[in-house]
């Protein structure tokens, strides 16, 4: 008889979904998420900043042509 509970699971990670493991990683919980997203940032700020050049992005587009 082998005790499942005790081995270790392997990791399903790859170059793919390092991303998404991040974001289950910083993003679970119940804290404020203000301070996910601050401890997001803080563990890929190149990946964060990218996000924020692309809401930039987006908001400017979407105020373009108003006014």
């Amino acid at each position: 008889m082998t005790d499942t509970a005790a081995t270790p699971e392997a990791s399903t990670s790859n170059g793919k979904t390092g991303l998404s493991d991040a974001f289950r990683t910083h993003f679970a919980g119940d804290a404020p998420i203000t301070e996910k997203a601050t401890n997001f940032a803080k563990a890929r700020p190149w990946t964060s900043a990218a996000f924020l050049g692309v809401a930039a992005i987006a908001v400017m587009n979407s105020l373009r042509g108003r006014g």
